[in-house]
């Protein structure tokens, strides 16, 4: 999952972006809203967090620019607003969810809250996926985070996970290393970067014998068996 993190707030942004990579979700920042549609225009994302009060452009008019387009991002709305009306909105121009956000939450919040708000947004940004995949002894409960081979619990880093999670959806297709990149790492994250191998190599040590992922010369990687 990748999820954009929009607050002038750089303090509020890095927090939030920085528990949700400790979750295993790729996440980008942007402070501004001429930002946020620049990262929005570069990428896909499965989830927005916007704090809706924005300088230029505001956040309800990046939600518009979102549902005008039809955009498939799901979107998490902060706001210091608290009534009712405030949440809801005129069904036309008004804030919140009648202008088209997916979720609402008050300033201030509990991270686990917002945690558990991003998690189901982007279960329904992309198409329906089980919780749990398994192949070849590996298994991968995406809603726990957990990762086991063999029944034994593996300690992963988010990119290990992350990567994991990828191969595994994968379903024994090659998945090549700037796919993996652009599903498990965050922006800027060069292509010429060792990154990918660095973590396959923890990954792969993590994983035990006997091996399961296998690199495809020129191709990238895939994990193996059923």
């Amino acid at each position: 999952m990748r999820v954009l993190v929009v607050a002038d707030e750089e303090y509020l942004a890095e927090l939030i972006a920085a528990g949700l990579r400790r979750d295993a979700i790729a996440a980008d920042i942007a402070h501004d809203g001429r930002e946020a549609l620049a990262k929005m225009r570069l990428g896909a994302y499965d989830v927005l967090v916007l704090d809706r009060d924005l300088p230029g452009p505001h956040g309800d008019d990046i939600r518009r620019h979102v549902v005008e387009r039809g955009r498939p991002t799901r979107m998490l709305m902060l706001t210091a607003s608290g009534t009712a009306h405030d949440r809801v909105g005129d069904r036309v121009e008004g804030p919140g969810l009648g202008l088209g956000a997916d979720d609402y939450l008050g300033k201030p919040f509990a991270y686990e809250e917002l945690l558990a708000r991003v998690l189901a947004l982007g279960r329904r940004a992309r198409p329906t996926r089980p919780p749990v995949i398994e192949r070849a002894g590996v298994t991968v409960d995406t809603a726990r985070r957990l990762a086991l081979r063999d029944g034994r619990p593996l300690p992963l880093s988010r990119q290990e996970f992350g990567v994991l999670e990828v191969l595994l959806r994968a379903q024994g297709a090659v998945v090549s290393g700037d796919d993996l990149i652009e599903e498990v790492w965050e922006e800027h994250t060069s292509y010429r970067t060792n990154a990918v191998q660095v973590t396959l190599s923890t990954l792969r040590a993590k994983l035990g014998d006997p091996p399961v992922i296998e690199t495809v010369p020129g191709a990238g990687y895939r994990l193996r068996g059923r």
